[in-house]
């Protein structure tokens, strides 16, 4: 086990990481009815947290370690980092127009106008804060910066007043998120009123990506594996436990994704990892993730795949109200599924379903790079 070099080997763990977290969001996306899914497999409405709540810092944070270890790689080569800045910034105006391409796909007629924000946009933002983060700064710099942002953030939300309220608040609507974003986000917002990938929320946001540079940085901090998942194991259960003692007074909430939130889920997205090394890379457990690892290296890709295949399964081809979808959730009810067990079926089907171009793309060693 010693013999493997974990500061410089390749890890197909974060590859499945990244796939299982890929594989999760295209699940929860499209349950078989909207109306019938069980709670942990949606969003929590406001305050708390659902299994649905880790999936997107999960993948944030994935970004701030792949980062982190990529460009060590390359740096260590001979590299500048003025070598990746025009990379660095077209990858980040690639990512966002495909944002923009997805919110057009779920939004073709533009009712109620044309949503600016969204994940791959999101993802854009941190990837670009986070690349030149890492190539400008060392770890107690980007440690600094995340601390004064979640600081901040949470002074800034509980004793601003909200303007038109008189006093802080972070209730739905009545907080100084959704306020902003009202005045300055353009374009439509997710919910008429907020927006969860909003501009001062974007902020946190970045430090989740930053939690993975940071990690990404114990990740090369020695040779001896066994020291670094420690290491990473007490980063972890720090990053917890300090969440759990700030969620007492700012508690945890996707939507406008606190400071105890960015803690939290980097947190167990740190054990999350430390486990998936042990089991892959130093216990060899691969045949049981392949799969994942095939998501993984066409993550955006197969995400993007999700939503153009909405185009197949949702049209009413069979009469109305009578669409794959729908005839394959009815279909499963009358032969004795409960409805909600129906719809994670169809929610698993369809991952499936875009998993299949995805392995034939990986055997033929095609990766469409974004």
């Amino acid at each position: 086990m010693n013999d493997f070099d974990i500061s410089k080997s390749r890890l197909l763990s974060l590859d499945a990481f990244r796939g299982f977290t890929i594989a999760a969001m295209i699940s929860v996306n499209n349950p078989g009815d909207y109306k019938e899914e069980y709670e942990q497999l949606g969003h929590a409405d406001w305050h708390g947290i659902t299994l649905t709540d880790f999936i997107f810092p999960f993948f944030l944070f994935i970004v701030g370690v792949s980062i982190s270890l990529s460009f060590s790689k390359q740096l260590s080569k001979g590299y500048k980092p003025s070598d990746f800045y025009k990379k660095i910034i077209k990858r980040t105006l690639i990512l966002f127009a495909l944002g923009l391409f997805v919110n057009l796909l779920t939004n073709p007629t533009l009712d109620g106008g044309f949503r600016i924000a969204g994940v791959l946009q999101r993802i854009a933002i941190v990837f670009l804060v986070c690349s030149f983060l890492f190539l400008k700064t060392n770890w107690k710099t980007q440690m600094t910066i995340g601390t004064i942002i979640l600081l901040g953030y949470w002074l800034m939300l509980v004793f601003i007043p909200v303007p038109g309220l008189g006093y802080p608040s972070i209730d739905p609507e009545n907080n100084l998120v959704s306020w902003f974003d009202r005045i300055a986000l353009p374009g439509a917002l997710f919910d008429v009123t907020h927006d969860p990938e909003g501009i001062l929320s974007t902020l946190p946001s970045i430090v989740t990506g930053i939690s993975g540079l940071l990690i990404g940085n114990l990740i090369k901090s020695d040779k001896n594996p066994d020291v670094v998942i420690r290491r990473i194991l007490v980063a972890g259960f720090i990053s917890l436990v300090v969440a759990s003692l700030w969620m007492i007074i700012f508690p945890l909430n996707k939507n406008l994704w606190t400071s105890s939130f960015v803690l939290f889920t980097s947190g167990a997205a740190t054990v999350i990892l430390a486990s998936c090394i042990w089991l892959i890379d130093l216990n060899g457990f691969n045949k049981a993730t392949s799969p994942f690892v095939i998501l993984g290296s066409n993550a955006i890709s197969v995400y993007i795949l999700s939503f153009i295949l909405l185009y197949v399964v949702w049209p009413p081809i069979f009469g109305e109200n009578n669409s794959i979808i729908q005839v394959f959730h009815r279909y499963l009810v009358q032969i004795g599924f409960t409805p909600k067990f129906a719809s994670l079926i169809w929610s698993l089907f369809y991952t499936t379903l875009c998993y299949i171009p995805m392995y034939f793309l990986y055997k033929k060693k095609i990766f469409i790079k974004v």
